[in-house]
């Protein structure tokens, strides 16, 4: 049982570290050498320049500035100065309601702490009915409830805060989801104009004996909504011809430098060796060597490109639909196509830059069967996770195992490494076990078939959470009152268990504690220092970096990262909302995680971050709703605990019909002469098919656009009332083809 001493101990040890990481990186940021990795999104915007190419040779590495460092704690009030509305300019909608998800903590357990302890601290401190009892127990679970009586009437005490609590979360969430809403329809409907507002993605096309995919997509559309189809592109499977491209441009790379070492050399042609990573294998000449490779495979790609666009195979029965208006796509988004409800299946597109081309290719009716896989798996995955969980555990219970061990008493008894061992060894041993939960999330769901990166760092976040749910919490509870009341489970008899679990439920908030300090105080603080990718960035550019765009690559910004950072939240949350009623010393340390988040995740955002994907805040329905879950679990949990002492969905918000017309309304006002169709022709084509490398993309585009007049092979008049002469490229309207017939005859 961890004591105050012990709780003492961690909180000293994981402050220290804390403020030892705020200070590292108040200082490495003010180094010109390290100025690429703490603001390296200024310099992908243009807008910040290297320091260190001016100045003496020291000055290009070391900052000799002394005034600097004495305003080293100046990005903190900086990080908060700029404006939201400026922030949602400079790094998008979801960065900024990202981060009033710590808002939302903040205004919710501000005043829930300050409530909790002037209320039910006192009244839980000042009982002994622990001091009475046989049971395991500190001086921090004394400021629980469970050092209430059973059949005491100061019980009705937390329940009424349990409902002030409740209804307090719940207004402030509806306030909030009322805002974030509001800034949601003002984003949409002042942003600049983007493909994704007027192309669906229409999924599982039936095949056709007569026509093609493009031809049947045409077809369908004329027909079903003439008024307002545009245009379309066919997806592509072009897995293959995408892994040549990176192939190539990374031979470019290793090219371009040795021509630069040439430039700087011209008495020594550089040369290599041709076997792996060029440590072995036969000498040659660098330049030449990597010329043959670049245009053996320029004539892979070719033939690569050619087949994928010849081949009917490689084309796989899905489509990018554009259409004149916002409204025509809206229509088309959220309305079922066809009389076969798992036929011509429409969802809004995701835009360009957020589409994840590999899962394209896979043919739609194989995801149900990957998605039950993947469930099972996932089940699993969580189920055997209990195990390192249970060993987490009895780390955090040793009073517990010592009766079963007594031969290491001695050394558990040793203050310094019982007050280690009990409040700082769970919590990083849990964090360590979670290191690579993301990865291997991430990976089920991209072998579900998700389209979008948004997508899958959603889903991701889904199961993440229902991980941190059954495994991190109810695990750490179920494993925890095991193992701390380990003597009474054996000695009392079966009736006994659930009110001895009852009890145990509130003694678990100090391995919560302990796991808050690890994780949201010295493992934000290190999120701002950046250690990782600092280290790897010096690397690559001593040995990697060859030219000025590869020390770009080598910046590596990375983004919020949705999947992991949400959830993560959301343990808080739920650690907030259950702990609130039962162990109120929890709260100070749940409101510190959310301040310190706050400032650090607004500074990186503003310098740091590259979003990359902008969804318009689609997220917050899953914000909104994991809360909520997490307060239904807290009063199922009070009930339970309740029980033992004897006392008896949203939905997303969606870009709304009218606000649609509204805009395309002013759209035509301002911009009459707008060639819509020529903005959206190219904008979901894959990017190996437009890649600004190969001039053979160009071409493969002017020959689609030159093959847009293409006669139907359609037989059947099931789908088009009479033949069409037009391609995806440049259809017109039905009426207008009805016209030229009448025109003809």
């Amino acid at each position: 049982m961890a004591t105050l001493a012990d709780i003492g101990v961690s909180a000293a040890f994981n402050i220290i570290s804390a403020l030892a990481f705020l200070v590292a990186f108040a200082i490495l940021r003010l180094q010109p050498f390290n100025d690429r990795v703490y603001f390296p999104k200024w310099y992908l915007k243009g807008l910040r320049s290297s320091p260190t190419h001016d100045g003496a040779v020291l000055s290009k590495f070391v900052n000799l500035d002394y005034r600097s460092y004495l305003k080293f704690l100046n990005w903190m009030p900086d990080a908060l100065r700029m404006p939201e509305a400026e922030l949602i300019d400079h790094a998008g909608l979801d960065s900024a309601v990202y981060l009033r998800i710590y808002l939302l903590g903040l205004k919710i357990f501000v005043p829930i702490t300050l409530l909790a302890f002037a209320i039910l601290v006192p009244v839980n401190w000042t009982n002994d009915t622990l001091k009475k009892s046989d049971l395991n127990y500190s001086e921090i679970d004394k400021l629980s409830i469970s050092n209430i009586p059973p059949g005491s009437q100061r019980f009705w005490t937390h329940l009424v805060m349990a409902y002030a609590f409740t209804f307090w979360t719940c207004y402030i969430l509806y306030k909030e989801y009322e805002l974030i809403a509001s800034m949601r329809f003002h984003f949409l409907a002042s942003e600049h104009r983007r493909p994704d507002q007027f192309t669906v993605l229409v999924r599982n096309v039936p095949p056709d004996p007569d026509e093609s995919v493009s031809e049947l997509v045409e077809h369908f559309f004329l027909v079903n909504h003439p008024d307002h189809y545009l245009t379309h592109q066919v997806v592509y499977n072009a897995n293959t011809l995408a892994k040549l491209v990176k192939k190539k441009k990374k031979m470019q790379n290793w090219f371009d430098y040795y021509q630069l070492k040439y430039s700087r050399n011209p008495s020594e042609r550089p040369t290599t060796k041709t076997g792996f990573l060029g440590l072995w294998g036969a000498k040659v000449d660098a330049m030449d060597f990597y010329t043959a490779e670049i245009d053996k495979t320029s004539e892979e790609i070719t033939a690569e490109r050619k087949m994928v666009t010849n081949d009917p195979k490689a084309i796989m029965p899905a489509a990018f639909v554009s259409f004149k208006t916002r409204w025509g796509a809206a229509v088309c988004a959220q309305t079922q196509q066809s009389r076969n409800p798992t036929l011509w299946l429409t969802d809004w597109a995701s835009e360009p830059r957020d589409v994840y081309w590999p899962n394209l290719a896979i043919p739609f009716v194989s995801l149900t069967i990957r998605r039950l896989i993947i469930g099972v798996a996932f089940f699993f995955l969580t189920f055997f996770f209990m195990i390192p969980i249970t060993i987490v555990q009895s780390l955090a219970n040793l009073e517990g195992i010592e009766k079963s061990a007594p031969f290491l008493r001695p050394l558990i008894e040793m203050h310094f490494i019982k007050g280690v061992i009990q409040g700082f060894l769970p919590g990083i041993a849990l964090k360590l076990f979670l290191i690579f939960l993301p990865t291997i999330l991430m990976l089920f769901s991209k072998i579900e078939g998700f389209t979008s990166l948004s997508a899958l760092e959603r889903r991701s976040a889904s199961k993440y959470y229902i991980f941190q749910l059954v495994n991190v919490f109810l695990g750490s509870v179920i494993a925890g009152a095991a193992f701390q009341q380990l003597h009474s489970f054996i000695h009392q008899s079966a009736n006994d268990i659930p009110k001895t679990i009852g009890v145990a439920i509130p003694m678990k908030a100090t391995f919560f504690i302990t796991y808050i300090m690890v994780d949201g105080w010295a493992g934000i603080a290190g999120e701002v220092l950046r250690l990782k990718p600092l280290i790897i960035f010096h690397l690559k550019n001593f040995f990697l970096v060859k030219t000025e765009k590869d020390r770009e690559e080598a910046m590596d910004p990375g983004s919020i990262g949705f999947n992991t950072g949400e959830p993560q939240i959301q343990l808080y949350f739920l650690l907030g909302l259950v702990y609130a009623v039962v162990t109120p010393i929890l709260l100070p340390f749940v409101l510190v995680f959310f301040g310190l988040a706050y400032v650090v995740f607004r500074h990186q955002i503003i310098n740091v971050y590259n979003p990359e994907y902008e969804s318009g805040a689609a997220f917050w329905p899953d914000v909104h709703g994991r809360v909520l879950v997490g307060l239904v679990i807290s009063q199922l949990l009070l009930l339970g605990l309740l029980s033992t002492k004897e006392k008896a969905q949203t939905t997303p918000v969606l870009l709304v019909l009218p606000e649609a017309m509204m805009k395309d309304t002013l759209e035509r006002a301002r911009e009459p002469n707008l060639n819509l169709k020529g903005y959206l022709q190219n904008a979901y084509i894959h990017p190996v098919f437009k890649g600004e490398d190969d001039d053979e993309s160009v071409e493969v585009i002017d020959e689609w656009e030159k093959e847009s007049l293409v006669p139907t092979k359609r037989q059947s008049r099931r789908n088009t009332p009479l033949p069409s002469k037009y391609s995806g490229s440049s259809s017109p309207s039905l009426p207008e083809v009805v016209n030229e017939k009448a025109q003809g005859v």
